[in-house]
């Protein structure tokens, strides 16, 4: 086969920080921490929906496939990162780098629309209180799920095909560390105008529908909350939301300076950090910032304890 053809590539070198050693060492420590504190706080809210019966809600059904989505986003990307701080092989096979952007990026596009439901859903416990268990009944929250986790990973299949058709002639040293759209473009030595184009366009897609979504549920919230007159009643309201519009300045902040900025502005080095963030640091304090602000899942998490704590 001609080098040409992405496809005689035995693999990818990913140089990620190779070019601050002194970092490799920091980076390594920090990750190994994260990661173990995703695994835990992801697992516990998941264990928690399941087995705590006044979390079996559509809210907490939500939250428990996010503590899912989160868990294979880093499981995804944080083991191999690790592996290649602490080792002089970088390299990542052609087949490894493919399934690595497709889920990556499938797992970004499903949080995206995922968030934009979770706001809906907030919208119709607070604006249509009597109506609520009729309008998000079981099956419907199990296909807005559904419906999420597949047109993101429609979307990056699509994505992820145009992508490893372009030619790459002979280059496979990715700057970054991991196989991430923006950065593989970089690779390509044809015009790629079209295909950023269109990557612009479906990205402002996947973030337009949601974040309309999540701007007029809120903004009924808001509007509904406010005609209450108990102040009490105000902060449970705005409390039980709080921890979601939290999330999501957090992901769509980074997630957008990624996609949704013209190439001849992005820097890579910028590039992996927030990459960094939104891949890694995200998923970590996701948990933490339910936990804390929910009075449900900390009320759970006591009588989970209190109840193993007896069984001795």
């Amino acid at each position: 086969m001609e080098q040409k053809n992405g496809s005689s590539f035995t693999g990818f070198i990913l140089l990620g920080f190779s070019d601050r050693p002194q970092l490799e060492l920091v980076l390594f420590v920090v990750l190994l921490i994260f990661y173990l504190f995703t695994l835990l706080g992801n697992t516990t809210i998941i264990a928690l929906s399941f087995l705590d019966p006044n979390l079996h809600t559509p809210m907490y059904f939500f939250l428990s496939n996010l503590s899912f989505l989160d868990l294979c986003y880093t499981t995804r990307t944080v083991p191999q990162l690790l592996v290649h701080l602490r080792t002089e092989d970088k390299s990542i096979s052609f087949g490894g780098c493919v399934v690595q952007m497709f889920v990556f990026l499938g797992l970004g596009c499903t949080e995206c629309i995922l968030l934009g439901v979770m706001a809906f859903d907030r919208y119709a416990a607070i604006c249509k209180p009597l109506q609520y268990t009729m309008i998000m009944h079981p099956r419907l929250c199990a296909l807005m799920a559904s419906a999420s986790w597949s047109f993101g990973f429609g979307n990056s299949l699509l994505q992820t095909v145009l992508i490893f058709l372009l030619p790459l002639c002979g280059r496979n040293k990715l700057d970054h560390f991991l196989c991430e759209v923006p950065a593989m473009i970089k690779l390509v030595c044809v015009d790629t105008t079209v295909n950023q184009s269109e990557l612009f366009f479906a990205s402002v897609v996947i973030f337009l529908i949601p974040v309309t979504l999540i701007i007029f549920s809120y903004g009924q919230i808001v509007r509904a909350v406010l005609r209450i007159k108990s102040s009490a009643g105000q902060r449970k309201a705005f409390g039980t939301c709080g921890s979601h519009i939290t999330v999501v300045s957090l992901f769509y902040g980074t997630a957008i300076y990624a996609y949704l900025q013209p190439s001849n502005n992005y820097s890579q080095d910028q590039g992996k950090f927030v990459s960094l963030f939104y891949a890694i640091v995200t998923p970590t304090v996701n948990p933490v910032i339910y936990t804390l602000r929910n009075k449900d899942v900390t009320g759970a998490m006591k009588k989970v304890f209190c109840r193993g704590q007896d069984s001795r």
